[in-house]
C-alpha cells in the first residue's frame, strides 16, 4: 500500500515538473521571439514625448529637452520628416526666446541645418520650408549683413509654402513675406506698403493667427494707417485664442499693448 502511495506521488511530480518545464520553455520562446524596437518607432516615440513638453515651452528648460529628445530622433532614424522639422520649429522658438546670445546663434543654425533636412525629405510638404525660412529670418534681424544675404532664402521659402499649401499656419507665410518687406532697408527691396498687401492677402487664413496682426498693424503705422493699426490691436486684444498657442498669444498682447499709443 505504502509503496502504491509512493508511485502515485512519484507519477505526480514528475507531471507538475514536466508541466512546469513546458510552461519556461514556451515562455522563453514567446521571449525569444519577441523583437526588439526598429529604429523608426524609437524615434516616433521620441517625437511624441517631444511635442508633449514643446506644450511647455514658455519654460525654456522643458524646451530644450524636447530639442534632446528630436535630435536623438533625428539621429536615430534619419528619415524621419516629424523629427527633422519640428527640430527647427523648436530651435526657432529656443532662438526667439533665450537671452543668451550663443544659444540664440548656435539656435539658429541648428534649425536652418533642420530645416534643410526637412526640405531634402520631403520637398513637397510646407512645414520644412516654413520653418527653415522663419530661421533664415530669424539670423535676419540679428545681423543686418546675414539678412542681406537671407532675404532671397526667406522669399523663396515662403512662396514654396504659399504654392503648397497657402493658409499653413493660419497665414503665417504671408506674414513673414511682409516682414521682409517690412524690415529690410530700401535698397534691399524693403517697402512698407508691400509688406502692407502680402500680409493682407493673408488675413482670409489668419483669424486666430494674432502675430499677422500684430505686423499688420506695424505695418500700417509705417504707411500712416493710424485707424486700421488701431482696429489691428484691438482685435489681437479681444482675440479668443487658441489653447495650444497661448505663449504665442500673451506675447502678442503685450507687444500690442505697447504699440497702442503709436495709434492715436
Amino acid at each position: 500500500m505504502q509503496t502504491t502511495k509512493r508511485l502515485s506521488y512519484h507519477r505526480d511530480l514528475v507531471l507538475v515538473v514536466m508541466v512546469t518545464l513546458i510552461v519556461f520553455t514556451a515562455s522563453c520562446k514567446v521571449r525569444s521571439n519577441a523583437q526588439p524596437l526598429s529604429d523608426a518607432a524609437v524615434a516616433a516615440a521620441d517625437v511624441v514625448r517631444a511635442d508633449k513638453l514643446y506644450a511647455e515651452r514658455d519654460n525654456l528648460l522643458q524646451l530644450r529637452q524636447g530639442i534632446a529628445l528630436l535630435e536623438q530622433a533625428h539621429i536615430t532614424d534619419p528619415d524621419n520628416y516629424e523629427a527633422a522639422w519640428k527640430l527647427a520649429k523648436f530651435n526657432y522658438y529656443l532662438a526667439t526666446h533665450s537671452t543668451d546670445k550663443n544659444e540664440r546663434d548656435k539656435a539658429f543654425r541648428d534649425g536652418i541645418a533642420a530645416g534643410k533636412d526637412a526640405v531634402q525629405l520631403q520637398n513637397g510638404k510646407p512645414d520644412g520650408h516654413f520653418w527653415l525660412g522663419a530661421n533664415y529670418g530669424g539670423t535676419a534681424q540679428s545681423s543686418i549683413l546675414a539678412g542681406l544675404a537671407s532675404v532671397g532664402d526667406i522669399r523663396s521659402e515662403m512662396e514654396t509654402v504659399i504654392k503648397l499649401d497657402q493658409g499653413y499656419q493660419n497665414g503665417s507665410a504671408y506674414m513673414v513675406l511682409g516682414l521682409v518687406y517690412l524690415n529690410a532697408p530700401g535698397f534691399a527691396g524693403g517697402d512698407p506698403k508691400k509688406a502692407v498687401a502680402e500680409m493682407e492677402t493673408g488675413l482670409p487664413f489668419g483669424d486666430g493667427n494674432a502675430f499677422l496682426h500684430l505686423h499688420l498693424a506695424e505695418a500700417y503705422l509705417k504707411v500712416g494707417r493710424k485707424g486700421d493699426a488701431r482696429r489691428e490691436i484691438e482685435g489681437i486684444i479681444n482675440l479668443t485664442p487658441d489653447k495650444d498657442y497661448m505663449p504665442e498669444y500673451n506675447e502678442a498682447v503685450t507687444a500690442a499693448k505697447k504699440l497702442l499709443p503709436e495709434t492715436n
